[in-house]
């Protein structure tokens, strides 16, 4: 596999809730395989301009020819959401008419066994988004005590058992036993037992140790934190996420600022078409809100 491909979730809601425009200004906080960009960049034509960060090194690498026929109305950095006002600065995108964020994993991280985020492919325990920086998930497993690791595992995982399955996994540490996204996964089905039904008994531990490892809650808060402030009077935010505790900090988020109206008072969710066309987009939600005049 020598491509990023990556189907966008929730496509046509997104773009139609961003409303691109000729001339307007717009930053993909998730460039991914860069389809929000490219829709974005051709609905903007001919004057629309795009800054575009994804803190993935490989859909950097791949981005430059994506974007290129939209010449210098793109701009590609590599960066997280904890550098995007530095970032957005530095390109000169303040004011902004747009901002957008797909939060969690693309399908080529989850598809190439190398990265470790799957736990239907032997690879090594890496599971970092950013793979020439921080703790790979093996290091973290190796760092954590069984009680902090239980914790994560509840915590960014909902796993009930998350107590007996930190104590599998460390022995399975200690008895050098856990090299591979198939190591854990053993660890984890020596707790929860064989698959029963659609989910995979893995799933919530392997999510919860991604999101630990790459810090995804702390990203989202400092993105929250500052997007709004890049925003013009009337400029929109849309951010699609995943998982339960990253929707609701988005919808408090958006809620409690008094720089953001929201725009959805219930989260759009994929059809049943969608679903059955790509089932990865199951879980997806999208909130949007609009930047509005604050009076002294």
């Amino acid at each position: 596999m020598t491509g990023f491909h990556h189907i966008p979730v929730l496509f046509e809601e997104t773009i139609d809730a961003l409303l691109p425009r000729d001339g307007g200004r717009y930053i993909d906080c998730t460039f991914g395989g860069g389809g929000h960009s490219t829709a974005i960049l051709e609905r903007s034509a001919p004057r629309g301009r795009l800054l575009a960060i994804d803190r993935d090194p490989l859909a950097i690498d791949l981005g430059a020819a994506r974007l290129a026929p939209f010449g210098g109305r793109a701009i590609l950095r590599k960066g997280a959401f904890s550098a995007l006002r530095e970032t957005a600065i530095e390109e000169g995108f303040t004011e902004v008419d747009g901002i957008l964020a797909d939060i969690g994993t693309s399908s080529p991280q989850l598809d190439r066994a190398e990265r470790g985020f799957s736990f239907q492919q032997e690879g090594p325990l890496d599971m970092r988004m950013d793979t020439t920086s921080g703790e790979t998930a093996l290091e973290l497993l190796e760092r954590l005590s069984t009680e902090e690791l239980a914790d994560i595992l509840y915590a960014y995982g909902d796993e009930r058992r998350s107590r007996p399955i930190a104590r599998s996994i460390k022995e399975s540490l200690d008895k050098g036993e856990l090299e591979t996204t198939l190591d854990l996964r053993r660890a984890i089905v020596r707790v929860l037992g064989p698959k029963r039904g659609r989910i995979d008994p893995a799933t919530r531990s392997f999510q919860a140790i991604r999101i630990a490892v790459n810090d995804e809650l702390g990203e989202l808060r400092k993105l929250l934190d500052d997007a709004p402030s890049l925003l013009r009077v009337g400029g929109r935010i849309a951010i699609i996420s995943f998982h339960s505790h990253e929707d609701r900090l988005v919808k408090w988020a958006f809620r409690e600022d008094p720089r953001l109206r929201v725009l959805t008072k219930k989260p759009i969710v994929p059809s049943e078409e969608e679903v059955a066309r790509n089932p990865r987009a199951r879980p997806s939600k999208l909130r949007v809100a609009e930047r509005v005049e604050v009076s002294e």
